[in-house]
């Protein structure tokens, strides 16, 4: 019992000893690739998100790329996976006015992009 007692009254400074070592410092990335533009569009006054017959193109100088979606109930437009840069979005859909978004900057960490959330409406024309 008093063994037991000795063990456990010794183990946090065990943990502190080896989890405080700066050198031993070392990050675990996952393996999936993360979307660095994730664009969500309505279409007007309405609060429901729009996919269908929608186009959402990202710009970053002479990389062109078209962002899609995977599920009509939820549509996030996505793209740009683990790809940092400096993007410019273009939306449209026929019967709306085009938008076209100012800088939207991508960056990273040691693993992977850091996501955008990108909300547009589009307006009728």
């Amino acid at each position: 019992m008093t063994r037991l007692f000795l063990f456990f009254s010794m183990l946090p400074l065990l943990i502190i000893s080896t989890c405080d070592d700066d050198g031993d410092k070392q990050i675990m990335c996952t393996e999936e690739a993360r979307a660095g533009l994730n664009v969500t569009v309505s279409l007007g006054a309405m609060n429901s998100l729009a996919g269908t017959g929608v186009s959402v193109v990202a710009k970053d100088d002479n990389y062109s790329e078209t962002l899609s979606y995977f599920n009509e109930l939820d549509p996030i437009f996505s793209g740009a996976f683990e790809r940092p840069g400096n993007y410019i979005l273009t939306v449209s859909k026929k019967g709306y006015q085009t938008y076209t978004s100012g800088v939207i900057t991508v960056t990273r960490d040691e693993c992977h992009v850091i996501p955008q959330k990108i909300h547009v409406t589009l307006l009728p024309e």
